[in-house]
């Protein structure tokens, strides 16, 4: 088989580059080493920024999220009991964020690309990137037995974090930056009516906790654990009764508690890999970089990634330019160390840090006050949490 991309993965990264270049006309086809079903299955949170509900619009899949999604003007932030709104609107020109699960995005897309045309293999096992140094990549996979092989122009790697692309590139090429927060976050969800209209981030001295919610009738709530926590320990409870503690009292006294559909714990990690191109092949979404989810960007980082990818493509095959694929991995990220640097800052603002001392405690509230009494500094925060819209 033959394409003009090969697209790794996927999840909300790939079906957004083959979405954009499926318009505009390219070949390209995603293989896909798990099931539809699979990748289905994974509970993704999603806070939608303007930007990336304005690329699924002009994609032609943004329809559900118009009926089902949650727009937000604010959250709250809480610190020891005490409130303070982060008005996203008022602080950003109107800018707001949507609640629309990541599960659900994906699922829009998938069946977007299936209404178009467009190839997926999915089961595709034993996945090999080959030759993308050259003018010559191809990939090759195991599918119903037999080993199959597609050439291509280029490949996308959008496979996540343990996916096969940057895996395949020479160690020697590839500088990596992390940092593993030593703690998680045990989250639950469940049926019942979110506790606020909008997201609420709370600090404690017990740890961190989340408020957020799915639909109006469907809650996710997230609290600090430590990373070697059972989540089957944890009684529905048990975890109603850290939660309410956590989150101060009027919150608290509006939560209601029922039973847990799903029950998970997900560790904590800022990643970034660099560069982001070898040759012909490029990364892009968890394959290039993770943030914790503090500050909503994992899923709006992806879809700006997979935006500006796909731009320089169909520049190159329309256009016959290398500007866009030359010039990708130092704009994209540029863009990323910014995201970084604020997931970094919501996560050491509101965690509890086994390793602080009484001085860097002091140092946390100290980020709240300030958030308290500057309209500046509110709109740093908002500025950073509704992202940049998309270029015209």
């Amino acid at each position: 088989m033959r394409t003009q991309v090969a697209i790794i993965g996927s999840g909300p990264a790939g079906l957004l580059v083959g979405a954009m270049l499926t318009q505009a006309g390219i070949d390209n086809i995603i293989l896909e080493r798990k099931s539809r079903d699979y990748v289905l299955g994974r509970i993704r949170a999603g806070v939608l920024e303007e930007a990336t509900t304005a690329l699924l619009h002009r994609l032609g899949a943004g329809a559900r999220l118009t009926r089902e999604g949650l727009k937000h003007d604010g959250f709250e932030l809480a610190f020891q009991g005490e409130a303070l709104r982060i008005d996203l609107a008022h602080l950003t020109g109107g800018r707001t964020v949507t609640v629309y699960g990541q599960t659900e995005v994906t699922r829009d897309l998938m069946d977007h690309r299936l209404a178009a045309g467009a190839a997926t293999i999915y089961d595709a096992e034993n996945v090999a990137l080959h030759e993308f140094g050259s003018g010559r990549p191809s990939v090759t996979y195991m599918k119903d037995g037999l080993t199959q092989r597609l050439d291509c122009e280029f490949i996308a790697g959008c496979d996540g974090f343990h996916g096969v692309s940057r895996a395949s590139v020479p160690q020697a090429a590839l500088r990596s930056f992390e940092r593993a927060y030593p703690f998680g976050w045990l989250g639950v969800l469940a049926d019942v009516p979110p506790c606020a209209p909008e997201l609420v981030y709370a600090a404690h001295e017990r740890g961190f906790a989340l408020c957020s919610m799915r639909s109006p009738t469907r809650s996710r709530y997230y609290i600090q654990c430590p990373l070697e926590t059972d989540p089957a320990q944890w009684s529905d409870d048990a975890f109603w009764d850290e939660l309410r503690r956590r989150i101060g009292e009027e919150a608290a006294a509006r939560v209601v508690t029922g039973p847990s559909i799903e029950k998970s714990v997900a560790p904590l990690r800022s990643f970034v890999a660099e560069p982001l191109r070898f040759g012909r092949l490029f990364l892009a979404g968890d394959a290039a970089h993770i943030v914790p989810p503090t500050g909503a960007k994992g899923l709006n980082l992806a879809a700006r990634d997979a935006y500006e990818l796909a731009r320089a493509f169909i520049e190159f095959f329309r256009e016959k330019s290398s500007a866009g694929i030359d010039h990708y991995s130092k704009r994209a990220l540029d863009r990323i160390w910014r995201v970084e640097r604020f997931s970094w800052a919501m996560t050491t603002m509101l965690h509890r840090f086994p390793q602080f001392s009484p001085f860097e405690e002091r140092m946390q509230e100290a980020e709240f006050r300030q958030l308290q009494v500057s309209e500046a500094a509110r709109r740093l925060v908002a500025e950073n949490y509704v992202g940049a819209p998309l270029p015209a």
